[in-house]
């Protein structure tokens, strides 16, 4: 019989593929009728990346106006805050599955001390928000040329 080590992790990802299972057998078998209209909590997905002057932050929110978004900057944390209504141009009674989210969200992220929060910018274009965070002028790269002899 031959030894095999120990490896915690194998049996961590084997319980995470057994509890993916249950949930999705149990989803399945929620019944199609007598689903109620729910408006939870959601997220929007965010992309953060980073130029050379500044840090951007893009956040999809489809289904939602300028005026129900709140962008702030205060010590070191910019919140995102905002709320996707529901439409309520059809009755509750008639609809058959309501699969997307509704309601209020709020993300926040904390900021390095590298950024000028007094020059923070944002722009909201086809459900898009783009956050930019401006970096201080020390905090940018600087480039040393080299001379070679």
């Amino acid at each position: 019989m031959a030894l095999m080590r120990w490896d915690p992790f194998r049996e961590m990802s084997a319980l995470q593929e057994r509890m993916n299972r249950l949930f999705s057998d149990v989803r399945a078998q929620a019944p199609v009728r007598g689903e109620e209209i729910v408006q939870g909590t959601w997220v929007p997905a965010v992309d953060i990346f980073e130029t050379n002057e500044a840090i951007v932050i893009k956040a999809e929110l489809p289904g939602i106006t300028s005026q129900d978004i709140s962008v702030e900057v205060k010590d070191n944390t910019l919140t995102l805050k905002g709320e996707k209504k529901f439409e309520k141009e059809v009755k509750e009674e008639n609809y058959h599955r309501v699969e997307r989210s509704y309601g209020s969200f709020q993300r926040a992220f904390t900021l390095p001390g590298t950024i000028h929060q007094e020059k923070v910018k944002a722009k909201f274009k086809d459900g898009i928000l783009e956050i930019t965070l401006p970096k201080v002028e020390e905090a940018k790269p600087k480039q040393v040329k080299v001379e070679i002899s």
